[in-house]
């Protein structure tokens, strides 16, 4: 694979960009939404005037937490939430599939990384502009050498790890106007290197009992659109008791779980309008007794 085909997308995007409803569509505590802007803009507007010697600043971000708990979709949407503040009023977003990357050809993947993120990256954002870079699932193109399988040539991972790490360095100094936005469900799989250059790294949580009760309301309301009876269920005492009942839940899961309710009654697949309280619990219910396996059999593995 071409370093070319592991870059998903490049977009400029303005502040009043269709993309602002990305971030709004998460529902987290707004200080992790704040903290993430601000790191953006301070990162943006602050590093091009000052030496990276001075301010120590990759210009990188670490989102960990839980599959489900909307990282990626924060990061893509985060571009409009600051090019209102950014010289020009436009930031450029570029998405990577680092998974792409790995190859198991000796030396294949230091060459690739290096090739992608030391040049191909810093090529597209040649004109200055402002561009947050979104790595998705950074684990593994920054896998921790310290824990490195002897089945899975070690040789090769720690010198992959290594190019990730020449090329932050490079661009930090070189590239202030880039900003690197790292997922990852599993930081303990991250280098430690990695992760001391990361500016910030923050936790997306699993939602707590008023987010969920939003992420069920809200997904109801868009489907109230259409079948208007379900606006009443979504505006409802009942929807506090359900999500009392959806905790555990991630919120992609949460918003999947509305579906499956549906999902339930032939009544409801023909009319979604109908969708008691009653059914909106049973599959809320089945959800996390589902999880909840999920969680043993993996434990036991």
């Amino acid at each position: 694979m071409k370093v070319q085909e592991c870059v998903l997308s490049e977009d400029v995007i303005a502040a009043d960009s269709a993309e602002a409803a990305l971030w709004h569509a998460i529902v987290v505590p707004e200080a992790i939404k704040e903290r993430l802007r601000n790191q953006t803009l301070l990162s943006l507007l602050v590093r091009p005037d000052l030496p990276f010697a001075m301010t120590a600043l990759h210009g990188l971000c670490t989102l960990y937490g839980p599959p489900g708990t909307g990282k990626t979709t924060l990061a893509r949407g985060l571009p409009a939430q600051v090019a209102g503040y950014v010289p020009g009023g436009e930031v450029r977003r570029i998405e990577i599939n680092p998974h792409g990357l790995m190859s198991a050809e000796h030396g294949q993947s230091q060459r690739r990384v290096s090739e992608l993120l030391g040049e191909y990256v810093p090529g597209l954002a040649a004109d200055g502009m402002p561009t947050v870079v979104i790595l998705d699932e950074v684990e593994s193109m920054a896998v921790a050498r310290s824990a490195a399988s002897l089945a899975a040539n070690p040789a090769d991972v720690h010198r992959a790890t290594d190019a990730v790490l020449t090329a932050l360095d490079l661009n930090a100094i070189e590239h202030p106007h880039l900003f690197f936005v790292a997922t990852s469900n599993f930081t303990t799989a991250l280098d430690e290197a990695f992760l001391s250059r990361s500016d910030a790294a923050i936790l997306i949580p699993l939602p707590e009992i008023e987010a969920l009760r939003e992420i069920l309301a809200s997904t109801l309301l868009a489907l109230a659109d259409k079948y208007p009876a379900l606006e009443e269920l979504a505006h409802s005492s009942a929807m506090t008791f359900i999500a009392e009942a959806a905790h555990g839940l991630d919120g992609r899961r949460t918003r999947k779980v509305v579906f499956e309710a549906l999902a339930q009654r032939l009544n409801t697949v023909l009319d979604p309008g109908c969708l008691t309280r009653e059914d909106l619990t049973t599959a809320v219910r089945n959800a996390v007794a589902e999880n909840g396996r999920l969680e043993v059999s993996d434990a036991a593995h």
